[in-house]
């Protein structure tokens, strides 16, 4: 496997963390200048942003096809893919939901969750520049303590949200909508401790 090989894979990984990144940014703009007639458009640029994603993921599945020899185990690079996958798609989801949903205001609380999805997004980022070196990074294992920590301040916020609407609404299908939202906002910021939980054991078998 040369050296170029080696790249490729910690290439892929770094531009799918980008374009969560890409993803996360947009919808929290969307949401802190939220405009219902607007949303089409944005659900089409985040279209675009998951599609080129999963694009990415594609050229690694077929590299890793071909490949005799791997930096890591296979079963861990198409792990790490399919996770930073799923995380562009769960945020993709929650921009979804506020459309079908028919959202015509956005709660102040669900923007401190897209924050710190966005946090977790870009550590994820950072952690992925420091994989490729992760037999002598200093700091690959504190991206992944704070997301796992940035993980559980979502929890925490999810749980005051959840309490929060069912105390002070009183519409029930604006309860329905506000639960599902709350809920893919906590999914993204699990999906990316699921990304650090298979980083941190990839090192662990490889060093």
């Amino acid at each position: 496997m040369s050296k170029k090989q080696d790249s490729f894979y910690f290439q892929n990984f770094i531009d799918c963390a980008d374009y969560s990144c890409k993803a996360a940014h947009l919808l929290k703009d969307t949401m802190s200048h939220f405009d219902v007639d607007h949303l089409p458009e944005r659900q089409a640029q985040m279209h675009e942003l998951e599609h080129a994603a999963d694009m990415k993921k594609h050229e690694l599945i077929n590299m890793l096809v071909k490949s005799f020899i791997t930096p890591i185990d296979r079963e861990d690079i198409l792990q790490v893919s399919q996770n930073l996958d799923n995380l562009t798609d769960k945020i993709e989801d929650v921009l979804i939901r506020l459309y079908y949903n028919c959202v015509r205001s956005i709660r102040p609380d669900a923007l401190d969750m897209a924050g710190v999805v966005i946090r977790c997004c870009e550590d994820v980022q950072k952690m992925m520049n420091e994989f490729a070196d992760f037999r002598h990074s200093k700091v690959l294992h504190e991206h992944i303590i704070r997301i796992n920590t940035m993980e559980e301040e979502a929890d925490r916020l999810y749980i005051d949200c959840m309490h929060r609407l069912h105390d002070t609404c009183t519409d029930p299908l604006e309860i329905i909508a506000w639960r599902e939202i709350y809920t893919y906002l906590e999914k993204c910021a699990d999906a990316c401790e699921h990304v650090a939980d298979v980083v941190e054991s990839a090192v662990m078998k490889n060093t």
